[in-house]
């Protein structure tokens, strides 16, 4: 990789890192916000649902456009997608104005994170793309953390030391999120470059979706949407089950994303080393034990325990499979075939919210984690059964489909 390849990357991982502030917290406290305004399960689902289906809607399209006119314009625009979303949020105290901001930052993740997936596939070298993926995710997390911390003090100085309810902690916390917002995007205007290679036929690519392609698009549609749909409920079920504060959560889930903050990359040079498919394979099967074990938690030590778990498998299987895309998919076709992959991610993260809310009403509380163990476990033979690791000299060609 050379020295304007590396400050491209680094100039990416810094957007990418202040972008991420909001993300954490936004995890902990939309759920419970959108319960203190009356929300249901099912309409707390909708919020991420809503979420998810800009991307659903535009991603097929978006890849190409890519292709034709370039990384940067888009990336931009994501970020200021991102900027937008926290000026609704701030603005946010009924359920609908919830859920707009919540299609703003839908609108943000189509363009941003297609973008930089894109832009990621370009610079790095075959042999090293589940490291630079890692480090992407890396940049998440640690931004996470970082925002996470200071929200979480934010509230509660504005709930202990001022006496606010969560109703007027709420506009405070996501006003002061829009300036790591405006940075990340200042950020990307002055460090990444368009990364479009120039050989790119003006035409558009001719066969943007390989056989493999589409078995792991399969595969991704079913795994996340089980995924997604026991999140939004997860705060929740554990607020009713174990009766734990918000901070005591936060608390439980600080080894995970310490773990999150430093893991990806190194996972990512083990799938670099090992294959992708061994590492895709070890995450999903880890998160199913961790479903599984949801509803038999009794206290926060062990949700510590198996949140860390869990982070571990996530670690091992995204990096990979992000690099797994980017082996099968020519260089001409590297924006389509990262804009169906993700297509296929949102369209189950549309209808697992969802579902998953129906599952917690009108089912029983655990069924829906109950689900996604067994679904996740298919999965996991699904990639291994169906899927195969590219050549080693066809990863390294720019012509390569499968």
């Amino acid at each position: 990789m050379n020295g304007a390849a590396e400050r491209a990357l680094r100039s990416l991982w810094r957007s990418i890192f202040w972008v991420s502030f909001p993300f954490g917290i936004l995890s902990f406290v939309l759920p419970i916000y959108g319960r203190e305004l009356g929300a249901s399960a099912v309409e707390i689902g909708g919020m991420f649902s809503a979420f998810a289906l800009v991307p659903v809607v535009v991603r097929p399209f978006l890849g190409r456009a890519l292709d034709r006119w370039g990384r940067r314009p888009f990336l931009l625009l994501g970020l200021l997608g991102y900027v937008i979303a926290m000026v609704f949020f701030a603005a946010a105290d009924r359920i609908w104005l919830l859920t707009l901001g919540r299609f703003a930052q839908g609108m943000g993740q189509a363009f941003l994170w297609l973008s930089a997936l894109t832009v990621v596939a370009d610079l790095a070298a075959a042999t090293g793309r589940g490291l630079s993926f890692g480090s992407i995710d890396e940049a998440t997390n640690r931004g996470a953390i970082f925002g996470t911390v200071i929200g979480f003090g934010l509230i509660s100085w504005l709930q202990g030391g001022l006496g606010m309810g969560m109703g007027r902690a709420w506009p405070v916390l996501f006003t002061g999120f829009m300036v790591p917002a405006v940075a990340a995007l200042l950020t990307a205007w002055r460090g990444v470059p368009e990364t479009r290679p120039a050989q790119v036929p003006q035409s558009g690519p001719r066969r943007p979706i390989s056989r493999q392609l589409l078995a792991l698009m399969a595969i991704v549609l079913v795994t996340g949407a089980s995924s997604a749909m026991v999140w939004p409920l997860l705060m929740v079920f554990l607020q009713d089950s174990l009766h734990a504060s918000v901070s005591g959560l936060a608390l439980a889930y600080l080894p995970a994303a310490l773990l999150s903050a430093y893991l990806p990359s190194r996972a990512g040079r083990l799938a670099d080393r090992m294959g992708r498919k061994l590492m895709m394979a070890v995450g999903l099967s880890v998160g199913a034990v961790a479903s599984a074990v949801i509803p038999l938690l009794r206290d926060l030590v062990m949700l510590a325990g198996l949140w860390a778990v869990e982070s571990i498998g996530y670690a091992a299987s995204v990096p990979a499979e992000r690099a797994f895309v980017a082996d099968i998919a020519g260089v001409e076709a590297r924006g389509t075939s990262y804009g169906f992959y993700t297509f296929a991610y949102f369209l189950g993260a549309v209808i697992g919210p969802l579902a998953g809310g129906w599952l917690y009403d009108n089912v029983h509380p655990s069924a829906p984690f109950f689900l996604n163990s067994a679904v996740l476990t298919a999965g996991a033979v699904l990639v291994w059964a169906v899927l195969r690791e590219p050549r080693k000299e066809s990863a390294r060609s720019p012509d390569a489909r499968e």
